[in-house]
């Protein structure tokens, strides 16, 4: 990622993080709505303007150099050795997963039997890990990128894939808040390509609303799992008998 993406990034989560929507922001600045969204979206912006927004979010530049700085210390992905680190030890992966869900140390050791003592050391081995960095007072600070994704098919995926398939599929999805669609059709390869772009786009909904929601305290959210997924595909049975062989369809 270019320096100048990496501002724009930082600014719009500032602009986000203190309720500034695009319209109020344009007001601010004297500027249509439709012209400060290709600001951003080009990545257009003079120094001028960027000391402006921050004038706007209550950020002096060098609150803006500081928060750039960290940006490009965060990561956005483990090596292998790293997620199968965390998968050896289920109490580290808790804590993982907590972090990575904004927990404090103080909700960890209250919602779960993890002594004290336990968590701190568990957390310093994240910290070793670049996952998290630990500040005085067991303050946590997470050191992952927006963007952070597990490695595709590595330790954690297959770690989490196996719990999907015996655990959380295993739910009738009956409940409040509960939600299953099993959908099976013939579609073309366009209409495809815009399932996928709308699926892509709830998962970012998702990300987003993880950030937005991160300040809350913990009372006030609970732990929510979510399954995306779609491919060309048929019963293994269906194509045991298929006459015609197409070539998108999995075998």
């Amino acid at each position: 990622m270019s320096q100048v993406e990496t501002l724009v990034k930082v600014l719009k989560r500032a602009l986000k993080e203190n309720g500034v929507t695009y319209a109020a922001l344009a007001r601010s600045l004297q500027m249509s709505e439709a012209n400060v969204k290709r600001m951003f979206s080009t990545a257009s912006l003079s120094i001028t303007r960027v000391e402006a927004i921050c004038q706007v979010v209550g950020l002096e530049l060098t609150d803006l150099l500081r928060l750039l700085d960290e940006e490009r210390h965060r990561i956005s992905r483990l090596t292998e050795t790293q997620e199968q680190e965390l998968v050896s030890d289920i109490r580290l992966l808790l804590v993982a997963v907590c972090a990575r869900n904004n927990w404090s140390m103080a909700e960890i050791v209250q919602h779960y039997h993890l002594p004290e003592s336990e968590c701190i050391r568990l957390l310093i081995r994240l910290d070793r890990l670049k996952l998290i960095e630990l500040r005085p007072d067991n303050q946590i600070k997470l050191m992952v990128a927006k963007d952070f994704r597990w490695i595709p098919g590595g330790p954690i995926e297959r770690y989490f894939e196996e719990r999907i398939r015996n655990d959380f599929l295993g739910s009738g999805f009956s409940k409040d808040r509960e939600l299953r669609r099993f959908l099976t059709g013939a579609l073309s390869p366009g209409s495809h390509d815009t399932l996928l772009r709308k699926l892509h786009a709830v998962a970012r909904d998702f990300a987003d609303m993880h950030n937005e929601d991160a300040r809350l305290p913990l009372s006030e959210k609970i732990s929510v799992s979510m399954v995306l997924a779609t491919r060309p595909w048929e019963l293994s049975e269906f194509a045991e008998i298929r006459r015609v062989q197409h070539r998108d369809v999995d075998d």
